[in-house]
């Protein structure tokens, strides 16, 4: 059987492209297209994991990706990659200050009692996971009328702008390290390529847009036991983080909007501090667009895993910059599975041959073997 050319291939993919679209309307003549008003909101936290997969921060754009994607999270962080690589960089921002963020959730469990308090907000942590049959058929009434009812009954008390942070309460203490200051500017991962060994700004950035499951899945690993990472959240906070960029008159930096962030920093073992210095407590950080707590958290402990790899060599996968890096990012992992669905008819063809020729020469020896 020898290599023959494929004919028709362009009417093959118009077809298969149509045939995707139709499904994609197969409701029937009452169907209604989903909005991406609807999409942004009501599958806010698929939208987060797009925003952060996909390395923009544009909620809407997320929603048009889910939609035009049909839910394929992979695909809908490629598309929103490939459109940010198409706008021009006006401008790098400055360092934020994430103790700025205006909070909707920020829970500790190191401490009962942080300053501020505990925030419980919107989460899934203290609900039975029980299916809802009610929202099967729920009605647009009952729909409005669940955020009235809880706006109707929230206090009147007012929160403050922002919370302090509990790690400085432990910076202060002496029970982390002080505060590094990096002169030198972070590692960008979308123009520059990863060249071990790599600092740990291009880690925390490889992470940042990682795909969460598989950030999760090597995060566990280390948790598990291929790893010594037995983490306490010092700080799990969701809010809204005010963008500051320099005026382009007067150069005083000025809020230009806001993004929806997660951020964690996790405690581990503590460890010697630098010649003669007193033992501190280690720590992760972790923090991407959206609202994603479990990625938030398997990139804190991630961080810190790979802070002693990079330091004293790696024991464990979790603790191999290599290793982690080049394996989480899912629109590298998604390409490579879907490249083998291309035609291969050259390779394989070549396969079968020595294969072929392989099993002639077994025989034969065989039948000489036999003969002798």
């Amino acid at each position: 059987m020898g290599y023959v050319a494929i004919k028709g291939g362009g009417r093959a993919i118009r077809g298969a492209e149509q045939a995707l679209e139709a499904l994609r309307t197969a409701e029937g003549e009452g169907g209604q297209p989903l909005a991406l008003a609807t999409i942004e909101q009501q599958l806010r936290l698929l939208t987060s994991r797009i925003v952060s997969e996909g390395g923009l921060y544009h909620p809407r754009l997320a929603a048009l990706a889910i939609k035009q994607m049909q839910g394929d999270t992979l695909e809908a962080a490629f598309a929103l990659r490939a459109y940010r690589s198409t706008k021009p960089r006006l401008l790098e921002t400055p360092v934020q200050d994430t103790g700025r963020m205006r909070l909707i959730r920020r829970i500790s469990s190191a401490f009962k009692d942080i300053p501020g308090g505990q925030m419980l907000g919107p989460t899934f942590d203290y609900a039975l996971r029980l299916m809802r049959l009610d929202l099967a058929e729920e009605s647009p009434q009952a729909f409005r009328g669940v955020a009235r009812r809880f706006l109707a009954g929230a206090p009147d008390a007012e929160l403050p702008d922002s919370f302090p942070k509990v790690v400085d309460a432990l910076r202060a203490e002496g029970l982390l390290p002080p505060l590094a200051i990096h002169p030198e500017p972070a590692f960008d991962i979308t123009r520059e390529p990863l060249v071990f060994p790599v600092p740990r700004s291009a880690a925390l950035a490889t992470m940042a847009r990682a795909e969460t499951g598989s950030l999760l899945a090597i995060a566990y690993s280390n948790m598990r036991g291929y790893g010594d990472v037995h983490p306490t959240v010092a700080e799990l906070r969701v809010g809204y983080l005010p963008v500051m960029l320099p005026h382009p008159v007067t150069g005083e930096p000025v809020e230009a909007g806001e993004v929806l962030l997660t951020e964690c920093e996790i405690i581990a073992m503590y460890e010697g501090h630098g010649a003669d210095g007193p033992p501190v407590f280690t720590l992760g950080y972790g923090a991407c667009f959206g609202h994603n707590e479990v990625k938030a958290i398997s990139m804190a402990i991630l961080d810190r895993a790979l802070q002693k790899g990079m330091r004293d060599g790696p024991n464990n996968p979790s603790e191999d910059p290599e290793f982690v890096l080049l394996h989480v990012d899912g629109v590298d992992s998604m390409g490579f599975a879907s490249h083998y669905k291309m035609p291969h008819y050259v390779t394989f063809q070549s396969d079968m041959d020595r294969l072929r020729t392989t099993q002639d020469k077994a025989k034969a020896r065989k039948k000489a073997e036999v003969e002798a």
